[in-house]
């Protein structure tokens, strides 16, 4: 879903108003490959022909967000962005909440604000309690696949991290639903540190389809095309 949010927004090749041709390349993707652990719900929602919002407050909107955070002009108008990609689904007030402060988190990170300053504007716009530490956290932590029981702590591992890698082992370390909570806070701090590993791009190009990595490089190549002409 991550790989189709990027790729509806190179089809737009705008900072879109509306969610015009999302849920379609959405299903799309969904359908193409349906077996990668999607909830009971979401696999509904993509094999109907009429799919409306079910009022989840499921992780997955917050998982998918990541290209909301690095298009558009300002923060305002990637959180418009990041709510547009929630609501055809997740549009119970956690779930756009948590799309919306993961790619606030990743525009803030990506224009060189300090993790305290990203930390104070998280914590006063969506509420979310950034205090405790991974350690704490990790004591007695169980899988939630909620935004309000995991997006504060994919966001705490970002905060706790020292490079992309530190941010993505602190995610696994959790426990809990890991893949979502790595894909978060690896997003947020690709974004903060810009230095993603060699030895992950090589991997990345071993394990990833060339399908999505053609959407990636499309929208890298949109938004270098859009910042020479400004």
């Amino acid at each position: 879903m991550t790989i189709a949010v990027t790729k509806w927004l190179v089809n737009r090749n705008e900072v879109p108003s509306d969610t015009d041709g999302l849920v379609s390349v959405m299903q799309e993707y969904g359908i193409k490959y349906m077996e990668v652990g999607y909830g009971h719900s979401f696999k509904k929602w993509l094999k109907s022909e009429n799919p409306e919002p079910y009022n989840s407050l499921g992780n997955g909107s917050a998982m998918r967000v990541a290209a909301a955070g690095l298009i558009g002009h300002c923060l305002k108008e990637c959180q418009m962005v990041a709510r547009l990609t929630a609501e055809v689904s997740h549009n119970h007030p956690e779930g756009i909440k948590g799309a919306e402060a993961v790619a606030s988190a990743i525009r803030m990170a990506k224009s060189h604000y300090s993790k305290e300053t990203i930390k104070t504007y998280l914590e006063s716009k969506y509420g979310y309690d950034l205090a405790k530490t991974v350690d704490e956290i990790r004591r007695d932590y169980e899988f939630d696949p909620t935004c309000p029981g995991s997006v504060p702590e994919a966001i705490i591992c970002f905060l706790e991290s020292n490079d992309v890698e530190s941010a993505i082992r602190n995610a696994v370390s959790l426990g809990g639903d890991a893949d979502t909570q790595a894909c978060i806070a690896g997003a947020i701090a690709g974004a903060y540190f810009g230095n993603i590993p060699k030895s992950f791009m090589v991997k990345m190009t071993e394990l990833v389809l060339a399908d999505f990595i053609e959407v990636c490089d499309n929208f890298v190549q949109m938004n270098n095309t859009k910042l020479r002409n400004k």
